[in-house]
């Protein structure tokens, strides 16, 4: 049984076909919260977007970057999946999000209902401007998607879970 966490919360299975890392993917939130597979966030911790850093072997390498959400609109039911936060295009390798194409703003998590996994997905480009920007956020398809712009298996990827704030909704009392 595989011990990757990828794995585990089958994140490979629903969102991704196994694949080999070959590239460095980090990402961090504000106040230094740096994404680890499985870790916890709460909404309020990534509002803001995040810093991508991406490794490669140069700046003539081109990434493309989603930011995904397989359990939208709840984990029981999610007939949204996968819902699009964020891409970005046209990254050069050894830089940032920051240096590409933005096709899709970032758009922060904000699950109502359950324990969510917030999926980033780093794929390498067969050249520069190669990849357009889809038509909506719901209903996306990492698979297709790859398939769609030649981007074959991922080269890295990473994984948070966010459920909403405590407190927030709920019943309420009438006084």
């Amino acid at each position: 049984m595989s011990r990757d966490p990828l794995v585990l919360e089958r994140v490979i299975g629903d969102v991704l076909d196994p694949f080999t890392r070959t590239t460095t993917l980090r990402v961090t939130y504000s106040s230094c919260r740096v994404v680890n597979n499985g870790k916890d966030f709460k909404p309020s911790q990534v509002v803001n977007q995040p810093k991508v850093e991406i490794g490669g072997n140069d700046l003539r390498s081109f990434y493309t970057l989603v930011m995904l959400d397989p359990d939208a609109p709840s984990p029981s039911d999610p007939s949204l999946k996968e819902y699009l936060h964020w891409l970005v295009t046209d990254i050069p390798g050894t830089t940032g999000a920051n240096f590409g194409h933005e096709m899709m703003c970032y758009e922060s998590p904000r699950p109502s209902c359950g324990i969510h996994r917030y999926v980033f997905v780093l794929f390498e480009q067969i050249g520069r401007e190669t990849v357009c920007c889809p038509a909506w956020r719901q209903n996306f398809n990492t698979r297709e998607f790859a398939e769609n712009y030649n981007l074959g298996s991922p080269v890295a990827a990473l994984y948070f879970n966010c459920q909403r704030e405590s407190g927030w909704g709920g019943r309420r009392l009438s006084l």
